[in-house]
């Protein structure tokens, strides 16, 4: 949630200089090698079943559709919106989990996962803004929500991946195949990738950024083998009130009170969630 979190926040102030698909490349590039740096501290599972030799590329495949429709929901619609949407991945997750993996939650559970989903919804809500544009606010839309479902779809692979092999690898992995995606996709559509016209601050704060989300990646793949997704998820797609607590401490951000009830609501979630 924190990790995630800042990234966001980071993306949102700096990433805008150099445009949404070269930020993400190469924060991706630098959280690869991060997990790669990782994989000479802590012990690596090198017994690797089939079924995750298979499943390593399509979980790179749907995480990668995942963000570049994200991006392009942003790109075309409105950012609040489409924001609010995006917390539709944590439901994918949950759907996927409760039908194809069995996983369950406790009543007192259930109850807070629905405080957490409802009070980022609200939270990422700019009720004004959508006053102002009125029926204009199906764009993007569409976008997001395919998004949330590649990213509802990943974590369920996910999660039988860092199972079989444990957290770094499937990171690692995953890392990899969506870094050796993007480049695919970037010479397909003639992408420009470089950062020759980037300053050396936005470089450094998306390096940053890329160790960042890694590290995100990484503690939740760990929780995953220790705990299930249908109740992990939920907690991690809480980073919305990060994004916005950052960016009322350092961008002097104002919040109306229904977005302060989201942000309360959304903690108090996570705290039913323990018990």
């Amino acid at each position: 949630m924190f990790g995630w979190g800042i990234y966001d926040f980071l993306g949102g102030v700096f990433a805008k200089q150099m445009g949404p698909f070269k930020s993400f490349f190469w924060s991706q590039l630098a959280g690869l090698i991060a997990a790669l740096l990782l994989a000479f501290v802590f012990t690596i599972n090198i017994n690797v079943p089939i079924l995750v030799i298979i499943l390593f590329p399509i979980a790179a495949i749907v995480y990668s559709a995942g963000y570049l429709f994200f991006f392009k929901g942003f790109e075309i619609g409105n950012v609040s919106i489409v924001a609010a949407t995006m917390n539709l991945w944590a439901v994918f997750t949950m759907l996927f989990a409760f039908i194809f993996m069995g996983q369950r939650l406790s009543t007192i559970q259930t109850l807070g996962v629905l405080m957490i989903i409802s009070g980022v919804t609200l939270a990422s809500l700019h009720w004004s803004d959508i006053k102002k544009q009125g029926f204009q606010l199906s764009a993007g839309v569409k976008e997001a929500v395919l998004g949330a479902f590649f990213f509802g779809t990943f974590w369920n692979i996910s999660e039988i991946i860092s199972e079989e092999v444990g957290w770094l690898l499937t990171t690692l992995f995953v890392k990899f195949g969506l870094v050796l995606f993007l480049l695919i996709f970037s010479f397909l559509v003639r992408r420009e990738i470089g950062l020759t016209k980037s300053s050396t601050k936005t470089k450094y704060t998306v390096i940053v950024m890329g160790i960042i989300e890694a590290c995100a990646i990484a503690v939740v793949n760990y929780g995953l083998t220790i705990g299930d997704a249908i109740l992990i998820t939920p907690i991690a797609s809480a980073l919305s009130i990060v994004t916005i607590t950052l960016a009322v401490i350092f961008l002097k951000d104002k919040i109306t009170k229904l977005q302060g009830l989201g942000i309360i609501t959304a903690i108090v979630g996570i705290i039913v969630t323990a018990f």
